[in-house]
């Protein structure tokens, strides 16, 4: 196949990527009120452009994505209330975060066996994105009042009154966006892994 046309059959697939995960992202399974939603593996399409294509494509790939997130969610910057935190919302939220989706075939290519690869290197990606989600909780959203008011009716009253607000607040970052990261990262593994049981081809790597 010439050089030119398997170029742009591999634009085309992560274009088509690029729309399913956006259409995918717009289906929440549950959402929270103050930001943070699982949606219906909405990363998955990402992912498997980076077992199929490469990391070049891969990330390519992510980032674009990252950059109709960081359009579709600008009103969120509303929130920010210094030039800093913008910018670190802008990174943390949007482009590193969605980004690293590009590396899960880069980590799972040390693993010899192809399913274990595919588990290891989605679910790796998928706890990337919540590490910065946590980070951008404490760096950008932090806010003490609020920290304590929904750990307490989260249940851990007892647990965070003797807590200074550093520790409180980064605690509070991992539990917050640990209630949508999480159970997102184990839903778009295991749909990652029956897809690769039923359909192996859909993960091998293109020429």
């Amino acid at each position: 196949m010439a050089k030119s046309t398997t170029r742009t059959h591999a634009l085309v697939e992560c274009a088509l990527m690029i729309a399913l995960a956006t259409i995918l992202s717009y289906i929440p399974i549950f959402k929270l009120p103050h930001g943070g939603s699982i949606t219906l593996v909405s990363m998955l399409p990402i992912i498997l452009v980076s077992f199929r294509r490469g990391p070049a494509w891969s990330l390519l790939t992510a980032f674009v994505f990252s950059l109709i997130q960081l359009l579709l969610g600008v009103s969120d910057l509303t929130y920010c209330q210094t030039l800093g935190a913008v910018v670190g919302s802008v990174l943390l939220d949007f482009l590193i975060a969605f980004t690293v989706l590009g590396l899960a075939g880069l980590i799972a290519k040390p693993i010899p066996n192809r399913l274990a690869g595919v588990c290891v290197g989605t679910l790796s990606v998928c706890l990337l994105r919540y590490l910065c989600s946590f980070l951008s909780g404490y760096i950008v959203w932090k806010d003490y009042d609020y920290a304590f008011e929904w750990m307490t009716e989260f249940g851990w009253g007892a647990q965070i009154a003797s807590m200074g607000e550093n520790a409180l607040c980064w605690l509070y970052s991992a539990v917050y966006n640990g209630t949508y990261m999480l159970p997102e990262a184990i839903l778009t593994t295991v749909v990652a892994i029956v897809l690769y049981k039923m359909l192996p081809k859909l993960f091998a790597p293109q020429a």
